[in-house]
């Protein structure tokens, strides 16, 4: 694990982790949720389960994380902040296939950034828990913008998330077509936690997430190289 800085416009900077197993096999630029940082144990332990399957990550804070505050950042701040994210990783490991998302937060604003701009290198986004609307209200406003990205995308979606109702991000997603994956993850809720009853536990559950990212990306890349030889 190497600790990096990556530096925003002007003077400012934030914090990054590096983690690149070898031999790795691609690497996912991996933004966190709104109320926690790069450091929290979800993110850390889908860094050492990815890790231990082959796959870089880059995990990184957004600057409001970084100052302590508990406002997150202005989408135009969010998205530069994605897209210097990526150009880091571009250049640390540039002979892997690139994949960019997030927790919750962090992977609504990857997408909204791919949306308004193709991300240099990134063959596919991958959302833990995309917060479709607010809890208890249900709306499919916030996957409008999901229809101007190309690139393929996972959804890794919990059964018990109150922030996106299963069906309606079926509904949402529908247009995209074979770009959009869903993989409904029994029993979990936003945080990917279980109840005992379930049968698994949290770390099962973890594994089987990192399981679903590390075959789409095969089936992603695959899918952006067929793309290539097209053009």
């Amino acid at each position: 694990m190497e600790r990096i800085s990556i530096r925003l416009q002007g003077s400012e900077s934030v914090s990054a982790l590096l983690c690149v197993p070898a031999p790795a096999q691609a690497c996912l630029v991996f933004a966190h949720g709104a109320g926690a940082g790069m450091e929290h144990g979800f993110m850390t332990s889908m860094a050492q389960a990815l890790a231990a399957r082959q796959v870089a990550t880059l995990r990184y804070q957004f600057p409001y994380m970084e100052r302590g505050s508990k406002r997150p950042d202005p989408p135009r701040i969010a998205h530069a902040t994605v897209r210097a994210a990526v150009v880091e990783a571009g250049l640390r490991v540039a002979t892997l296939p690139l994949f960019a998302g997030g927790k919750s937060f962090g992977g609504r604003m990857t997408s909204q950034a791919q949306a308004e701009a193709p991300l240099d290198g990134v063959r596919g986004l991958v959302f833990v828990g995309f917060p479709l609307h607010p809890a208890g209200k249900p709306s499919r406003e916030r996957a409008a913008h999901l229809l101007e990205v190309a690139c393929p995308m996972l959804f890794l979606q919990g059964t018990r998330d109150e922030l996106a109702e299963l069906p309606l991000l079926r509904e949402a997603v529908a247009p995209l077509g074979d770009r959009a994956t869903v993989r409904a993850i029994d029993d979990a809720d936003h945080s990917f936690h279980v109840r005992a009853r379930s049968g698994q536990t949290d770390e099962q559950v973890r594994a089987t997430l990192a399981d679903a990212m590390v075959n789409w990306f095969g089936t992603a890349s695959a899918s952006d190289e067929v793309a290539s030889n097209r053009r």
